[in-house]
């Protein structure tokens, strides 16, 4: 079987680049995407932010810390979806096998294109270059023989870089590639390696698939495979679809039940609204609570019929924390799911997280 040619397309800062590209006051410094209040987190940061450690899912406060002259800016995802399906349209130009992991990310199969091109590295060279000059943002590339690969390449060179990784040099190249950079594996299973003396590709790659699925479970058959450059997936178009889901932080703990509905109405409706304007409903509805703690607490009902219905959806989230309120005494932040959905596919690509930043 011969080699299939996979770009991974991953756009820099991409949130954080937009808003200095439309409002040039803000180049050259160190912003934050999101909330900036006391209970505020971080959505996306700059390049500036990042020397700092500043990054997203950061709390806002804990990034003014790091950066004291930090520059809080209000998303404006609407501009960032218009954008992303610019970037889109121009991948599109190349291959209709295009898989968005999310607004700012995608797959490409570009084994046959429509323009014909050969070479996989010009493709990429291409749709990079065309995506500064529509848009005036940059872009970093991947390019190899499967998924897997080119995700780690388009983060080695990265920002505005690209990182080809050829069919003979796929295996050496993973060998050196430290355990932390191999995509999927976080910062909790990278300790666990290095306790068991995988600090490379090279150290994985000495276990068997049966050590490895002893340690870590389905994953480490899937590590065994990776390190191997093994890795069949194919590029999807379509992805499934599995929950469409919003929550909001708030600036104070909420601490009865009264005024938890009150604040878990707007987050529902915000929900159902989606939900009805895709008409794609679910059967399991999903409670998110987090505690002043951080600790999260999810409880979930599944029904044997679809919520489609905006006064049944309401009033099953209003069961659902009725239930369950009290066992999270106060929270910080709400959240509302639902999952088992009528449709098997979503169009963009990724799971719909509709957020609230915290002020």
């Amino acid at each position: 079987m011969a080699n299939r040619k996979i770009i991974h397309i991953d756009m820099d800062a991409f949130f954080a680049s937009v808003e200095q590209r439309d409002f040039p006051e803000l180049r050259g410094k160190p912003i934050a995407v999101g909330g900036g209040g006391m209970r505020g987190v971080v959505a996306a940061a700059s390049y500036e932010a990042r020397k700092f450690g500043v990054r997203s899912a950061l709390p806002s406060v804990t990034a003014k810390r790091l950066c004291p002259d930090l520059i809080f800016v209000r998303h404006r995802f609407e501009v960032y979806k218009a954008v992303s399906a610019q970037i889109r349209e121009i991948f599109r130009e190349y291959t209709d096998l295009v898989e968005p992991l999310s607004l700012d990310e995608a797959f490409l199969d570009v084994t046959e294109n429509k323009p014909g091109i050969k070479s996989a590295i010009r493709i990429a060279m291409e749709i990079r270059q065309k995506i500064k000059e529509q848009t005036q943002l940059t872009a970093s590339a991947g390019v190899s023989i499967n998924k897997f690969l080119a995700k780690v390449a388009s983060d080695i060179n990265k920002p505005d870089g690209m990182k080809v990784i050829l069919p003979d040099e796929a295996l050496a190249f993973l060998e050196t590639l430290p355990i932390e950079k191999f995509f999927g594996i976080g910062k909790v299973t990278a300790a666990k390696m290095k306790k068991l003396g995988i600090f490379n590709g090279k150290d994985l790659k000495k276990h068997s698939e049966i050590e490895l699925n002893k340690w870590f479970g389905k994953s480490g058959i899937h590590y065994y495979k990776m390190v191997r450059a093994i890795d069949n997936r194919p590029v999807k178009p379509h992805r499934i679809r599995k929950s469409i889901g919003a929550e909001r932080t708030f600036r104070e703990n909420l601490k009865s039940f009264e005024e938890m509905w009150q604040a878990l109405v707007p987050i529902s409706e915000k929900v159902f609204h989606y939900m009805k304007e895709k008409e794609n409903f679910g059967r399991t509805l999903t409670l998110k609570m987090k505690k002043p703690d951080f600790q999260i607490l999810t409880r979930s009902k599944t029904y044997t019929f679809e919520l489609n219905e905006k006064k049944d959806f309401l009033d099953q989230c209003k069961n659902l924390l009725a239930n369950h309120w009290s066992e999270a005494g106060e929270v910080r932040l709400l959240g509302v799911s639902m999952s088992n959905l009528h449709k098997e596919h979503q169009i963009e690509g990724t799971q719909l997280k509709l957020k609230f930043s915290g002020e």
